[in-house]
């Protein structure tokens, strides 16, 4: 189903939704190689659900509607979708509404392991559906759904080292495949895979891993090169060309997303050379940052490089209804995880790509005027939804553009990185 950003067509049958629903997160769930398996999609039905108990049966129904809407395609990158279900989820099968191929039943803690909900497990397991305990304990009352899980997923924050190996020697790796939940830092990553654990989540990746005397691979030296030959003022093109041309992959990747229907040319495109000129400047300029990211990241978590680029279209988006004076916020967005990416310090990072002070300041955690708005790209990505709201007021935004524009800016992404 194709994605919309507002409301439902006309005859579908369902009241449209009123601008500024939408709400989105998602947060990766890797293997023990770094690479995505899957996400687990966090949804809010508005701005009422701050102020409120959490209804977690609406909060479910509000996750399969959304999914169905969006699409778990634009929504997960063709990776596994992990969905929240209550026990009325659950025996209602609403969640056979997505393709078993893809949703993965994540089971909350407060469902009894009771003998419908026993059958509701079976049914899906028969069907086709994975099924995930979340935030698993020990002596944990869903006992009898072990036998039924695929995967359990433990909580580190909650649940003590000891703890934690016992429940993996038990459950895996023969009967379930264990998930740690929450891990922050490296060295907790480097624990949980050690322990055997075998799917991971949490933001620990998104984080550098800063080593002493690290030196940048040859070929991200270009990636930089181009970024710093665009944030110049001045754009020499034929500068530019020559770096292109030293990299053949770039070569490759230049014809192929001009070529492709994101970029709309009517026209085939042959020579680099030909290709600069016909996108002009502007484009030229915003052409070097998206293929040095995609190049830079390769190797690298695609979740990485895919939300670098939301970020960077995000912040482009809504740049017109922001006080950014000189700043280029598309820039901001994309480099905001450059030092990831390459791992190497953001101040490096910075250092060899010349910006205005304002972004230069917000990238490095300090001072600055763009902090409100980088807070809310932050916000937005994580899903801290209270925050991304009280950001959304005080820089006189509205949440329906907002919540817009990032849909938009995880479509665009998806398209320019060739939607893999």
């Amino acid at each position: 189903m194709t994605a919309s950003f507002s409301a439902l067509s006309p005859g579908e049958g369902k009241p449209a939704p009123k601008p500024g629903t939408q709400f989105v997160a998602r947060q990766p769930i890797l293997t023990t190689d770094e690479k995505v398996f899957g996400y687990e999609l966090l949804f809010r039905d508005g701005i009422e659900d701050f102020f409120r108990c959490p209804d977690l049966d609406a909060a479910s129904r509000s996750t399969l509607n959304t999914s169905m809407l969006l699409g778990l395609d634009v929504l997960c990158d063709g990776r596994r979708a992990f969905i929240n279900c209550t026990r009325d989820i659950l025996l209602k099968e609403y969640i056979t509404l997505l393709p078993s191929g893809q949703a993965v039943v994540e089971i909350l803690e407060s469902v009894p392991a009771d003998d419908l909900v026993m059958a509701a497990c079976q049914r899906l397991k028969a069907a086709g559906y994975m099924i995930a305990l979340d935030d698993f304990a020990m002596s944990d009352p869903r006992e009898p759904l072990t036998d039924l899980a695929d995967i359990i997923k433990v909580d580190l924050r909650a649940t003590s080292a000891a703890d934690a190996a016992a429940m993996v020697k038990r459950y895996g790796p023969w009967r379930c495949r264990m998930l740690a939940e929450k891990v922050e830092t490296r060295e907790e990553f480097a624990t949980a895979k050690k322990a055997g654990f075998v799917y991971f989540q949490g933001y620990f990746f998104r984080r550098p891993e800063i080593l002493t005397a690290h030196e940048i691979p040859a070929n991200r030296v270009n990636y930089l090169r181009m970024l710093t030959e665009v944030s110049k003022p001045e754009l020499d093109v034929r500068a530019i060309e020559n770096v292109v041309k030293g990299e053949a992959s770039l070569c490759y990747r230049l014809l192929r997303y001009l070529n492709s229907a994101a970029f709309g040319f009517a026209n085939e495109i042959h020579s680099v050379r030909h290709a600069l000129a016909i996108l002009g400047e502007r484009e030229v300029r915003r052409w070097i940052r998206l293929v040095a990211t995609l190049g830079a990241g390769q190797g690298k978590s695609n979740d990485l490089v895919l939300s670098a680029l939301v970020r960077a279209r995000f912040c482009e988006l809504l740049s017109p209804k922001i006080a950014h004076g000189d700043s280029d916020l598309f820039l901001m967005g994309l480099l905001s995880l450059m030092d990831t990416i390459l791992e190497i310090p953001m101040s490096q990072v910075l250092d060899n790509v010349p910006i205005d002070q304002e972004t230069k300041s917000v990238l490095l955690g300090g001072a600055s005027r763009l902090r409100p708005f980088y807070q809310l790209m932050l916000a937005q990505e994580s899903g801290e939804w209270k925050t991304a709201n009280d950001l959304t007021s005080h820089l006189h935004l509205k949440e329906g553009e907002v919540a817009g524009c990032y849909w938009q800016a995880m479509q665009w992404a998806r398209e320019v990185s060739g939607g893999s």
